[in-house]
């Protein structure tokens, strides 16, 4: 990229650099930010671009998230790349995967391509330039700069790592003890014989819970309302099975991912169909696992239907472990009060802890919290609605990656990349230098419906953004959340030339 000399600042203002122009800029070098910049460097060989990440290093949330035991919750196989194969176990830690990610820096020399501690703080659309004028504040030293791009793709995800959710009970100013979030854990952390209680039952708190155990005096788990969970051997028994044969990488990735992809597929796709033969699955799988006349019924009986929330991943059945070794323990009820010493309880109960962790989930984050305007007019999200859950109408030349909910979010990172790969060779092959989606006239009345239904998926991150993202029609191509079994056959043959695409 060159580099401009300096634009003079308005009065008043602070002094903006010109970083120079780029084709594609990339926002986000996580899961996301990596495997498009592959997509994009593959594809278009000549084509300029550069990857922005606020944080001072890869990853996103591997990053980020350095609670201890931090893992993946879906099978490395298919949350690997396709393009890339994975070596090791089903399930693995946060720091293998950040390996993994730095395997593909490496191997296709994406780190030149990278800048670290830029945060995008604003994107400018002008028709009449046919570009984005995208404004940056470095992290490191405060320094604004301002990249110019044809084509700006958003692969930031959808954490707001900044501000995780963090409830408040009454009575926590009085508490004595340490209160942490998942998100934000203090490296020197005292542990050893500390009475713990984790708040939630989500993914991250069957995830914490048996890697602290070991250390800990004992660790509750405080919840209001049960997960499901799912308890499959760390390394799939069909690995094992094929280890002898010493097949190549790239042999044994796609063998194992084939089948996590079908286990997958049956599982969503029985989520729906038979609701309560999954659930009868997920329930029994895990009984023989628990202690001696525990309380399922109570601790384990979620009160939505499989899959309308993520299932929680336990390898090896490791957080059932912690419990029948009377290391951890359950206790099902609301928070009435902090006390000084711990947390009382609805029932009465007062539950003694010297540190209480609030895995109580995380704030979603639109297109990174970036404020975009288009020729002028500021974008409200929420009044626009999804093109394939990979752009936004009335956005030009702009594409963002979101990832599935119940399949690993890298499947989609894949299927995204090849659609805006066709989407610029099309633009190309017209000589467009901008594209928009745009609603058309039999489009003008169309319902618009939430970003998720709750009937289909509500977690309590995605129904408390609600009100913040943007919407879904009722008709493809205006709709997203599809399941990647349907996915799969849809994206790679998305009309994009079905008027719904205006090219310029």
């Amino acid at each position: 990229m060159t580099t401009a000399p300096a634009i003079a600042p308005a009065q008043g203002t602070e002094e903006i650099q010109d970083a120079g122009h780029v084709d594609v800029l990339i926002v986000g070098a996580g899961i996301s930010g990596i495997g498009a910049a592959y997509h994009l460097r593959d594809q278009f060989p000549d084509r300029t671009f550069v990857i922005l990440d606020a944080q001072d290093n890869r990853g996103g949330t591997w990053w980020t998230h350095r609670y201890p035991g931090v893992r993946s919750d879906s099978d490395l196989f298919t949350y690997g790349y396709r393009f890339k194969p994975w070596r090791g176990p089903s399930i693995a830690a946060g720091e293998a995967i950040l390996e993994y990610l730095d395997e593909v820096i490496d191997e296709y020399g994406l780190d030149r391509y990278i800048r670290y501690r830029h945060r995008v703080t604003a994107a400018s659309w002008s028709t009449g330039d046919r570009r984005w004028t995208v404004e940056v504040t470095r992290g490191d030293t405060g320094q604004r700069l301002r990249f110019t791009t044809g084509f700006l793709w958003m692969c930031q995800g959808y954490y707001n790592h900044a501000k995780p959710y963090r409830p408040r009970w009454e009575g926590m100013d009085r508490f004595q003890g340490v209160v942490i979030h998942p998100q934000q854990w203090p490296e020197d952390l005292d542990l050893a014989g500390k009475r713990v209680v984790v708040i939630g039952s989500g993914a991250t708190a069957a995830t914490l819970i048996p890697a602290i155990a070991e250390r800990a005096g004992h660790v509750t788990m405080l919840q209001r309302s049960p997960t499901y969970y799912f308890a499959p051997p760390a390394t799939h028994e069909l690995a094992v099975m094929l280890a002898p044969l010493d097949l190549p990488d790239e042999w044994m990735h796609e063998i194992m991912r084939r089948q996590y992809m079908s286990q997958y597929h049956w599982l969503a796709r029985t989520s729906f169909e038979a609701p309560d033969e999954l659930h009868a699955f997920l329930i029994e799988s895990i009984r023989p696992l628990l202690p001696e006349g525990f309380d399922v019924d109570r601790h384990l009986i979620p009160r939505y239907r499989p899959w309308q929330q993520r299932i929680a991943i336990v390898p090896d059945g490791d957080l059932f472990a912690a419990l029948r070794e009377g290391k951890a323990s359950i206790v099902t009820d609301t928070i009435d009060t902090f006390t000084e010493h711990g947390i009382k309880v609805s029932s009465g109960e007062e539950i003694p802890a010297d540190i209480v962790v609030t895995a109580t989930g995380f704030n979603m984050s639109v297109l990174g919290d970036v404020a975009f305007t288009v020729d002028g007019e500021p974008v409200d999200f929420t009044e626009r609605v999804t093109w394939r859950g990979v752009m936004i109408n009335g956005v030009p030349n702009m594409a963002y990656v979101f990832g599935y909910f119940r399949h690993s979010w890298t499947l989609r990172v894949d299927l995204v990349s090849d659609l805006v790969g066709r989407l610029l060779a099309t633009m190309q092959a017209k000589g467009a230098t901008m594209v928009v989606p745009t609603l058309r006239p039999e489009d003008a009345d169309m319902q618009l419906r939430p970003f998720s239904d709750p009937e289909n998926f509500n977690s309590g991150y995605v129904m408390r953004s609600q009100h913040i993202l943007f919407k879904q029609g009722d008709r493809e191509p205006w709709t997203h959340m599809l399941e990647h079994e349907q996915e799969r056959e849809v994206l790679p043959k998305a009309d994009l030339d079905d008027g719904t695409l205006v090219y310029r």
